[in-house]
């Protein structure tokens, strides 16, 4: 038997998550907080353990670097990243808008994403250099080169404060917006062209990497609210930019005249 290549192990791991994630969205779903922002349920602490658990008896040489508990080490080659119920707040209320993401890095580099919406049972997905799909099909950023009359995402409802300005600026050149929703969902729709762009505060690997490798083999970009791309992706961020591309240098400007930007990246 042939052994399975690393993208099929995480379409593999994201179907397994989803099928816990569809199981598990009941109404009055407990959940506890790991601080007074941060919701956490079972869902979270299963499908995080089943991918501690599979990527460990699949690949014992690899670590992993997931949102709740983790088994890494710097020094290994390959990093797994994932973000096992993005969109915590939304799912544990009822809103299907959650997503599970999940990356591998070699040498502190994306090489493959998966986003999962299990919810429209949509599997974003991507390798590097092999373009970006959905369900299989090739996929692409918008064509849109300007922001006017496009759709962009707002990250985190706890961005939304610091980014006023930003949202402001970007309606006055004619721009919808849609807030408060999981970032890799607003990700996936870049990347499928629905969405011109998406802005996010956040500063964890697993917001950014499995979005950064999709996003970009779909023909579009990815970087820090500064404009910059990072070095590695196992460590702490300044925040997102998702976008086309060809939207991205207008929405970066719109960034550096609007909020103060340190205090979008503390979020």
């Amino acid at each position: 038997m042939n052994t399975p290549s690393y993208i099929e192990t995480a379409h593999d791991l994201a179907k397994k998550a989803g099928e816990i994630m569809r199981k598990n969205f009941i109404a009055g779903m407990k959940k506890e907080w790991k601080d007074e922002r941060s919701p956490v349920t079972e869902t979270d602490l299963a499908i995080n353990d089943l991918i501690l658990k599979e990527v460990k008896e699949r690949y014992p040489d690899h670590s992993i670097l997931a949102e709740e508990g983790s088994d890494h080490d710097e020094s290994h080659e390959y990093v797994w990243i994932c973000d096992p119920v993005d969109g915590t707040h939304n799912f544990s209320h009822g809103l299907p808008t959650a997503t599970f993401a999940l990356a591998l890095m070699r040498d502190h580099q994306p090489i493959l994403g998966v986003i999962l919406d299990p919810f429209e049972d949509r599997l974003y997905s991507a390798e590097k250099g092999k373009g970006a799909f959905l369900n299989g099909t090739p996929m692409y950023v918008s064509s849109a080169s300007s922001v006017k009359k496009t759709l962009i995402g707002i990250g985190k409802s706890r961005d939304i404060k610091n980014l006023f300005p930003v949202m402001d600026a970007l309606y006055q050149k004619g721009v919808s917006m849609i807030t408060g929703l999981s970032i890799h969902y607003f990700s996936s729709l870049v990347a499928s062209g629905e969405f011109s762009a998406s802005i996010f505060g956040g500063s964890s690997a697993h917001d950014m990497t499995p979005a950064k490798i999709i996003i970009e083999e779909a023909g579009g970009r990815v970087t820090d609210i500064y404009g910059n791309t990072p070095t590695r992706f196992d460590r702490a961020m300044s925040g997102q930019v998702c976008s086309n591309g060809l939207v991205h240098d207008e929405i970066l400007k719109v960034l550096t005249v609007g909020p103060d930007l340190k205090k979008i990246e503390a979020e």
